[in-house]
């Protein structure tokens, strides 16, 4: 398996997590807004600053990419 490959799956699979992470904060946003709680371990804001930050890597890994792929470009 290439960088090029193990960077673009880890890519993929942080952009999930943060996915994920962005959807149980808003689900448990609504559950706190109609007084109950999903998850006892984190508050739905610090779930997202979780999201964020794996955002936050994934734009980096792209803006890898994008470089090498400019700089293969050039003669």
């Amino acid at each position: 398996m290439g960088l090029d490959k193990l960077i673009s799956m880890t890519s993929r699979l942080f952009f999930f997590g943060a996915l994920v992470l962005f959807g149980l904060a808003l689900i448990e946003r609504v559950a706190n807004a109609a007084g109950y709680t999903i998850l006892q371990l984190y508050r739905g804001g610090r779930l997202l600053e979780f999201a964020v930050v794996l955002l936050v890597f994934v734009i980096a890994m792209e803006l890898r990419e994008l470089k090498e792929e400019l700089k293969s470009r050039k003669p």
